[in-house]
Parts: structure tokens; C-alpha cells; sequence
């Protein structure tokens, strides 16, 4: 099952992904902008310059030397508690939006990316918003789910990359 969808229109690709979270959303922001909470379920430690959410903000993204030995700057673009906040990562443009959904909260992340990406980024976002979601999956199922995603998004964007080089494994 691939539960993200593929975003063609606008300047850029996108693959978006929805969750609905038992907590309510001020309890999801901290858990998507506390840098402590975020090494749970984000794929690396998130420093903030000034350690602050606020536009302009500077952000390295370190990934842990087991996975792979890489560095990502990124910056704060948008800070609506507890709404929606977005930054790069990279090349690449974060969004999430939270609403209020009963006690719990609707979580939507977009990741703005070159098409190229789409398929093993919904992996890895799927994946880690599985651990957000306090859910562990089995290791080998990413392979399974990276091929279906690239059976879904490769006629519409191309072929479509692995894992990166750089990447070593699981944490």
C-alpha cells in the first residue's frame, strides 16, 4: 500500500502525504518543531540557529554517522503555530499543515523535490511518519514499498532513484 500522492501541478513536484494523529495539534507541533522530540521520528538531528522557528531562520539537518555521513543546510520560511510551517531541507521544501480534527489532528507534509526523488522520499516520509506515529516498521519493507511507488510515479515523472550514495542504513 503507498499512501502518498503525487503533486504535478504548480512550479514544482511535490508528493504529499496525510495523516490523521490522535494527539491535538499543539501537541503535534512540538513534536514536529522540538529538535529533542523530532530525533523519534525525523531522519536527522535538526539544529536551529538562535534555536528558534522564525522566518530566515538557519537550520542544519545532520544526519547520524551510521545512516550516512551527510550534512543538510536548510532555512524557516513560514511559522503559524500550530498550524503550518515550512523550510528547505536542501533542495528541497518541507510544508506541513496541521488542523484540529476532533481531539486529534489532520497532519499533512509536502515535499516539494526534483522528480526524480518523488518515489524514495514518499518512502522515507511514509516511514517516518510511521515513528511519528509511535509505529516501527520491518526493515525490508521498503524496498516493497519504494517499487510500488515507482510503479505509480515513474510514467508520470521518469525514472526514478534509490537510495542516495551516501546512505548506509537503517537507524
Amino acid at each position: 500500500m503507498t499512501e502518498a500522492t503525487l503533486i504535478t501541478e504548480g512550479p514544482r513536484t511535490g508528493v504529499r502525504l496525510q495523516r490523521r494523529l490522535a494527539d491535538p495539534p499543539e501537541t503535534v507541533w512540538e513534536a514536529i518543531t522540538d529538535p529533542e522530540q523530532m530525533r523519534s521520528w525525523f531522519p536527522c538531528h535538526v539544529a536551529l540557529d538562535g534555536g528558534a522557528w522564525v522566518p530566515g531562520a538557519a537550520i542544519t539537518f545532520t544526519f547520524p554517522s551510521n545512516i550516512a555521513n551527510m550534512t543538510i543546510p536548510g532555512q524557516v520560511l513560514e511559522v503559524d503555530r500550530p498550524r503550518r510551517l515550512a523550510y528547505t531541507w536542501g533542495d528541497e521544501t518541507l510544508r506541513y499543515e496541521l488542523t484540529a480534527d476532533g481531539g486529534g489532528t489532520i497532519l499533512v507534509l509536502i515535499d516539494e523535490l526534483p522528480p526524480g526523488i518523488a518515489a524514495r522520499n514518499a518512502v522515507g516520509w511514509e516511514t517516518c511518519l510511521d515513528r511519528l506515529e509511535g509505529r516501527t516498521g520491518d526493515r525490508g519493507e521498503w524496498q516493497g514499498r519504494f517499487e510500488a511507488y515507482v510503479a505509480e510515479f515513474a510514467p508520470v515523472l521518469g525514472e526514478q532513484e534509490g537510495r542516495p550514495a551516501a546512505y548506509k542504513g537503517d537507524s
